[in-house]
C-alpha cells in the first residue's frame, strides 16, 4: 500500500503539521498535511544542535514542495517537554514558525499491559494528537506556557541558592558520619572545626590521632564545605539586585505579608507568578494541589492531589502554609484549617491533608494579591 495516497477533506485550511521525537543522538520526525493516509516519518542525526535544527527546516521545505503546498500554508510544530527545555521553540518562532510544547502525560496512550512503544510509533501518534488538537479536540494535548527566556533563566538565582545549602548539609553530614565510625562526636558546624583538623587536635574516642588517610579525606571535605559556604555567602549578598524589577517588585509586595519572607517570596515570584493567570482554577491547577476524583459506577474514590507543574512551588507552598497558620492566627484561612482539624484531635494525618487544601487556598488569595492589590482576608502586614 502507498503511504502517499491523498484523499480530500472538505473545507479544511491547509496545515502541515510536524513533530519532533527529540532523543540525544537523533531526532524523529513526522510531517503530516491532512491528505494523506499516513504522515512521512524521518531521522535527523546531526552532531551539532544547529545543523540539526536546519535538517527539519530543510525537510519541511522539501515536504511542501513535494506535496504541492501553497507557500504560505500553515506550518505548526510540536514537540514533548523535556531536557531540551524551550530553545527549540524559540528557535521555530523566530523563523516565523509556530510551536508548541507539549506536556507528556496528556498525550492519550492505549492502555493495553503490553504495548509496542518505539520513537517512530511516539512521533506519529504526536503529530496526530496535534492535527486532532488544532481542530479543537483540546483533550488530545496539553501546550506547556513557555516562559521568556528572562523569566527562565532568572529561576536559577534561587535554584542554585537551593542546591548550595543542599550541598552544604551534605558535607557537614557526610564529616559527621565519618568521625561517628571512631567515636569522635566533635561539632563539625563550626568554622574551627578545620582549624582542629588541620592541627591534628582531633582525636578518636580514646584520645588517639585519626587514621591519617581519613584525616585527609575530611580536610578535602573542609575544603569543598569552604567553597559552598563561600558561594553561597555570595550569592545572598547579590540575591535581591540580581532579580528582575517586575519580579523583584512581585517579591517585595509578597514580603510585606506576615508569615512569608523573603526567600519565599523570591522562590514565589520566580517559579510561579511571572506567568499571568485568568482565573483561580488556573493557579490551583498549575501547582498540582487541586484534587482528583475516580467516580465510575459504584466506584467513588479520591485519588489525592494532582501533583502536577511545578513540584518546587508545591513543596514550597506546603511549607508557607504551616507558617500561615503561625503567624497569621486571626486570617481567614487559618480559622478555617482550625475549625476543620479541631475535632480531629491529635490525628496528624488529618491535619496533612487539611494544609493541602490551605496551600491551596494560600496560592489563591496571593494570586489575587498581587493581581489586584487584595490583602488575604483577616491577613496583617509586617510593621515598617
Amino acid at each position: 500500500m502507498r503511504t502517499d495516497q491523498t484523499f480530500t477533506p472538505g473545507g479544511e485550511e491547509p496545515v502541515l503539521a510536524v513533530s519532533l521525537e527529540l532523543a540525544a543522538a537523533k531526532w524523529k520526525v513526522a510531517l503530516h498535511d491532512g491528505r494523506r493516509e499516513k504522515p512521512a516519518v524521518h531521522t535527523v542525526a546531526q552532531p551539532q544542535a544547529a545543523a540539526r535544527l536546519q535538517a527539519v527546516l530543510d525537510l519541511i521545505e522539501a515536504h511542501r514542495g513535494k506535496w504541492l503546498l501553497p507557500a504560505g500554508v500553515r506550518i505548526v510544530v510540536s514537540y514533548e517537554a523535556g531536557q531540551d527545555a524551550f530553545w527549540i521553540c524559540r528557535a521555530l518562532q523566530a523563523r516565523g514558525i509556530k510551536c508548541y510544547v507539549v506536556d507528556p502525560a496528556s498525550i492519550p496512550v492505549e492502555r493495553h499491559r503490553r504495548r509496542a512503544k518505539t520513537d517512530r510509533l511516539d512521533v506519529i501518534s504526536l503529530v496526530i494528537n496535534l492535527r486532532a488538537w488544532l481542530r479543537g479536540e483540546q483533550d488530545r494535548m496539553h501546550v506547556v506556557h513557555v516562559p521568556s527566556p528572562q523569566d527562565e533563566a532568572s529561576r536559577q538565582l534561587m535554584r542554585d541558592r537551593g542546591e548550595l545549602q543542599k550541598e552544604v548539609l551534605q558535607h557537614r553530614d557526610r564529616m559527621r558520619k565519618l568521625l561517628a565510625t571512631l567515636g569522635c562526636w566533635d561539632e563539625v558546624d563550626h568554622k574551627a572545626f578545620a582549624g582542629r583538623l588541620a592541627r591534628d587536635e582531633v582525636r578518636c574516642h580514646d584520645g588517639t590521632p585519626l587514621p591519617p588517610e581519613l584525616r585527609e579525606r575530611l580536610l578535602r571535605e573542609c575544603e569543598r564545605l569552604a567553597l559552598a559556604e563561600q558561594q553561597l555567602a555570595a550569592l545572598e549578598k547579590t540575591r535581591q539586585a540580581s532579580l528582575p524589577a517586575p519580579a523583584r517588585k512581585r517579591s517585595d509586595d509578597l514580603a510585606r505579608l506576615k508569615g512569608i519572607g523573603e526567600v519565599g517570596a523570591s522562590r514565589l515570584a520566580l517559579e510561579l507568578f511571572w506567568r499571568e493567570f485568568s482565573n483561580r482554577r488556573q493557579v490551583g491547577a498549575c501547582v498540582g494541589l487541586v484534587p482528583q476524583p475516580y467516580d465510575s459506577g459504584q466506584s467513588q474514590v479520591d485519588q489525592g492531589i494532582s501533583k502536577q507543574g511545578n513540584g518546587r512551588v508545591r513543596a514550597l507552598l506546603i511549607e508557607m502554609a504551616w507558617c500561615w497558620l503561625r503567624h497569621q492566627p486571626g486570617s481567614a484561612l487559618t480559622q478555617w484549617f482550625n475549625q476543620r482539624t479541631q475535632s480531629t484531635g491529635p490525628n496528624r494525618r488529618a491535619r496533612r491533608i487539611a494544609i493541602v487544601a490551605v496551600a491551596r487556598r494560600l496560592a489563591i488569595a496571593l494570586w489575587r494579591y498581587l493581581k489586584d492589590g487584595v490583602i488575604p482576608e483577616g491577613a496583617q502586614l509586617k510593621s515598617a
